[in-house]
């Protein structure tokens, strides 16, 4: 029996392209088995992601057995430890994390190698040398647009970790520019999360007849918009070029979702300022989590207007129509991919 295929990647907190991109990489492994590593345990199986295990400790016990590890995607390439680090933490530990180590540099990244047991500065880039008996190892569609932004020791770093790989492929342009400026030859690959409606389209729909998605359905039987946009978004002028925009568009029901909930991803407080600015529409916070609910509300949606690369992901595998973001500025990894693959 084949050794299990390690998956690593950012879903061990609660991300709706990182949670998807470990199901579609598990999907397209069988009949091989898969275990999901992160950086820190979790079970965010309540939400439709995964039991995943912490990277450093899943080495440590995988012993003298070959390890073939797949990087399944996202924006691996620039998240810093300290980010990362955050990321992982309640809202209430995160406030007081950033509070404490922010303006510090050297104090947050002390923070954030003792957080994740590594001491590396692009920890979702995983060195071979954590196992006995490293095999293969793949970057699969994995991006950095802000890559160049970097501080010269983590681009450095993450050049030694990319020429480590057996294979290398990054999802658009602007970070196949840079990846090629570390001296790897990477190869271009569109997101995985693509794929989507293909892989998963029968459950999807089945949950769109059920729960959070078919009360979007009832309230909003001529057709809704679905909306998201992160917690950056959120200042006063922000959240007004957004309003503007969308109250400006065909008059549907608005629907509101999260396509991330964890640290630094998308807020409710933001969401109920924004709503504040469109007293006339129709308009409803769709709750859910449910990673497998908010591709239902995608598929179901007449549009979709979002700062969340996946979110318009899943909703043209679904054949919904993507709406310009009015924060362009707020956008970069949408507009590279797009540009990529228009």
């Amino acid at each position: 029996m084949a050794e299990p295929l390690i998956l690593f990647g950012a879903f061990d907190r609660h991300n709706l392209g990182d949670i998807l991109l470990g199901h579609i990489a598990a999907a397209e492994a069988a009949p091989r088995p898969a275990i999901h590593a992160g950086l820190a345990g979790r079970d965010l199986t309540v939400w439709g992601g995964h039991r995943v295990r912490p990277l450093p400790a899943l080495a440590q016990d995988w012993g003298e057995r070959p390890a073939d590890l797949l990087h399944v995607g996202g924006e691996l390439l620039t998240c810093s430890a300290y980010e990362a680090a955050v990321m992982l933490q309640t809202d209430a530990d995160a406030r007081a994390a950033i509070a404490r180590y922010d303006a510090d540099p050297a104090a947050r990244s002390n923070w954030a190698a003792r957080e994740l047991g590594l001491a590396a500065r692009l920890p979702y880039l995983a060195e071979k040398s954590l196992f006995r008996r490293p095999r293969r190892f793949e970057y699969r569609a994995v991006g950095g647009v802000a890559f160049d932004r970097l501080p010269p020791p983590a681009r450095a770093e993450a050049g030694r970790r990319l020429a480590e790989a057996d294979r290398v492929s990054v999802r658009e342009r602007t970070s196949l520019g840079h990846v090629a400026g570390l001296g790897i030859a990477a190869e271009l690959e569109a997101d995985p999360v693509g794929r989507v409606a293909a892989l998963f389209g029968t459950d999807i729909r089945r949950h769109a007849g059920q729960g959070a998605p078919a009360a979007v359905r009832a309230a909003f039987p001529a057709g809704y918009l679905a909306v998201q946009c992160a917690a950056e978004c959120g200042d006063d002028a922000g959240l007004d070029r957004l309003a503007a925009h969308l109250d400006g568009l065909a008059p549907a029901g608005i629907v509101l979702f999260r396509a991330g909930a964890a640290p630094w991803h998308d807020d409710l407080d933001v969401y109920r300022r924004l709503a504040g600015k469109l007293p006339e529409r129709p308009l409803r916070l769709f709750e859910s989590l449910n990673v497998w609910d908010v591709c239902a509300l995608l598929a179901g949606a007449e549009a979709y207007c979002g700062s969340s690369l996946h979110g318009g992901i899943v909703a043209r595998a679904f054949g919904v129509t993507v709406l310009p973001f009015p924060l362009a500025e707020r956008a970069e990894k949408q507009a590279a991919y797009w540009r990529t693959w228009a």
